[in-house]
């Protein structure tokens, strides 16, 4: 739905289009850039057009700009809201770097206090047992690849608290089995250290073992037959593989990001040092990796439970 009045979209298209692109190119990583494509597509349907490339974005005014922070305040989540704005003030900057706004003007557009509030924290940390089902889930699957594959998955994701785009984006050349380590590629092309220990690191040696060495994408894709296939699996890949192995298993649905809150949860559960679980998640601060910390809602379940109602239901007479 349109908050501001109808802007000339169709205006110096080619101009638009070179903001978004120059925007977009400064980003790191793929996911990064899909993340602030889809921002910017959001922000573009507000104003009245199809797609972000049909904006003029040099030509937004601070009134276009505060309507569009009022209006995500109030539709969207603040994170949602924040994130939205910094994509915003992203394509606002490429705008004053390819010189087709002025310093004074983008200061003005851009002036945009972030939105305040907080949301309750999204997903969830599983249980031991709930990760239990889901590993003889995977390892109970009779196509010997798929069974070796998805156990492997599941123990990159839980054990090292990788994002979905880590996990596709490793390479064999990426692990060391005889150190117990794998070299992840995060956020801002940032490279950390993974440690396999125990069970993560068997299921990661018997996928190796069944996948066979040659270089190339570690998780390779598979197919209905249990073939291997050339390709490396996708994000979208690893959400239904999450998916039916959770159905499999009989456990509560879960998103791949929970089994990353499952990791920074026990490590903090175990008394580790929130610095160095900072870290190994790859966060860039530690207020990032406490906000994935679920801890605290059995807490608070406890702390609940300890007040005692005085409620009895009446008998009928």
């Amino acid at each position: 739905m349109r908050v501001v009045a109808p802007l000339p979209c169709a205006v110096a298209c080619t101009d638009s289009a070179a903001i978004v692109f120059a925007y977009l190119a400064r980003l790191s990583t793929p996911a990064s850039r899909r993340s602030a494509l889809s921002a910017l597509r959001a922000l573009a349907r507000l104003l009245g057009c199809e797609e972000p490339t049909g904006v003029p974005w040099y030509q937004l005014a601070p009134a276009h700009t505060a309507a569009l922070r009022s209006a995500l305040a109030i539709r969207c989540a603040p994170a949602t809201a924040n994130h939205r704005l910094a994509a915003l003030r992203g394509v606002l900057r490429a705008a004053w770097r390819l010189g087709l706004m002025d310093i004074d003007t983008y200061a003005r557009v851009a002036d945009l206090p972030p939105v305040r509030g907080r949301a309750l924290p999204k997903g969830r940390a599983l249980s031991h047992q709930e990760l239990k089902a889901l590993f003889e889930a995977a390892t109970a699957d009779p196509r010997l690849t798929m069974a070796a594959r998805d156990a492997a998955l599941l123990a990159l994701a839980c054990g090292l608290g990788l994002r979905r785009s880590e996990l596709v984006g490793l390479d064999v050349a990426d692990v060391d089995l005889d150190a117990g380590t794998v070299v992840v590629r995060g956020k801002g092309g940032c490279e950390r250290l993974g440690y396999l220990h125990a069970g993560a690191l068997h299921a990661v040696e018997a996928w190796i073992t069944a996948r066979g060495q040659e270089p190339g994408p570690l998780l390779l894709a598979i197919d209905q037959v249990g073939r291997l296939r050339a390709g490396r699996i996708s994000t979208t890949s690893v959400n239904r593989i999450l998916t039916r192995l959770g159905d499999r298993a009989g456990v509560e649905p879960f998103t791949p990001h929970d089994l990353r809150r499952t990791f920074i949860t026990g490590l903090l559960d175990a008394g580790q040092d929130l610095a160095l679980v900072q870290q190994l998640a790859g966060h860039a601060s530690p207020g990032t990796t406490t906000r994935y910390d679920r801890r605290i809602e059995e807490a608070r379940r406890r702390a609940a439970a300890a007040l005692q109602v005085p409620y009895a239901a009446q008998g009928r007479g």
